[in-house]
């Protein structure tokens, strides 16, 4: 039996995304097959399918890291799923639980970065390791935007040790920044948003944000943080820009303050005035995504909150290149899924 897929052929660019048809696989032993029935578009998507993050990725390759779908067969020795079970895949499958640490996070192991296939498939085998089950509460569309943009949300808050009443300053209102809202919204903490685009602000004040904040009428943000903090600054910010905003940033933090940066659509380099840091005394903690464990908290959360991810647009499997089109043009709120 055959099954459609989307890799990049003859070169990197949303031009060499093509449609084809490979073998349907058999699962080996502790193998897990899953029928994919999404796979929701990350920013790292992008810069793997122009070539940005490994210019020498062997090619063809099938990209995208996150999806989701119905376990179809198990292989021998598999105890920890069953056919039947809803699935999304894990972005860092060897980070099970505790710290990071090199071997537990090598890119080698992450799905769609350029060693491992990614999930543009109607099919694929995996490890257990590479798989976790989805809230009883969301579908396969709606699991698919968890491993990579979910994750890392509820980790920024998480990270902060956010609590009740303290208010967290959020940048744009793509996948990462919504699903932030949510959980905040749900731990009961005063939301601040910005945005250049009003509308968007106002979808995100549906969804729970206290402040709006259009950082193009109003470019001086910063100002507003602290008007609307009684001089303080956030208690949390999740820095989904980097660049030249985790300055910015850091002057809307209060003191002792914490910013979890996350992002990087600014550029990978980032300058911030050290006697800044000093005054502030800030936290700015890196983080990447988060650990299986860390993955399974945030699904009890999803499911005791009743929380359902935003997903924007979707397109089918053979609109991946207008998918992704709509993605590098960033007028998405939320997620934007590819359906099976």
């Amino acid at each position: 039996m055959e099954m459609r897929v989307i890799q990049l052929q003859h070169g990197f660019g949303l031009d060499h995304l093509e449609l084809s048809e490979h073998l349907k696989p058999t699962p080996a032993h502790e193998e897990v097959l899953v029928r994919l029935e999404a796979a929701s578009l990350n920013y790292v998507d992008l810069l793997v399918v122009k070539g940005l993050l490994n210019p020498n990725l062997p090619l063809p390759y099938i990209p995208v890291a996150d999806g989701a779908g119905v376990v179809e067969e198990v292989g021998a020795g598999v105890t920890a799923f069953a056919v039947g079970d809803k699935v999304a895949t894990t972005f860092i499958p060897h980070w099970l639980d505790g710290r990071p640490t090199a071997d537990r996070t090598d890119y080698s192991t992450r799905q769609g970065l350029g060693t491992v296939p990614g999930q543009l498939a109607e099919y694929k085998c995996f490890h257990p390791t590479q798989l976790i089950h989805i809230p009883a509460n969301l579908s396969a569309m709606e699991a698919s935007t968890l491993p990579i943009a979910g994750l890392t949300a509820w980790n920024a808050l998480h990270y902060a040790n956010l609590q009740a009443g303290e208010t967290v300053l959020l940048h744009g209102t793509g996948g990462v920044s919504t699903f932030a809202l949510q959980f905040a919204t749900a731990q009961g903490a005063k939301v601040m948003i910005t945005s250049s685009s009003d509308a968007k602000l106002k979808r995100a004040q549906k969804l729970g944000a206290d402040i709006l904040i259009n950082y193009k009428t109003t470019p001086n943000w910063e100002a507003v943080v602290h008007q609307v903090t009684d001089g303080k600054g956030a208690d949390v910010v999740v820095e989904t820009v980097g660049g030249k905003n985790l300055k910015r940033s850091l002057n809307a933090v209060r003191l002792g303050g914490y910013i979890s940066v996350v992002g990087l659509l600014d550029g990978f380099a980032a300058t911030i005035q050290t006697l800044s840091l000093l005054h502030h005394q800030a936290t700015i903690r890196g983080m990447e995504v988060g650990s299986t464990q860390d993955f399974a908290a945030m699904n009890r959360a999803i499911v005791t909150n009743d929380i359902h991810p935003v997903i924007d647009a979707k397109f089918p499997l053979d609109q991946t290149q207008a998918a992704f089109e709509y993605l590098e043009q960033g007028q998405h709120f939320g997620k934007v899924v590819i359906t099976f």
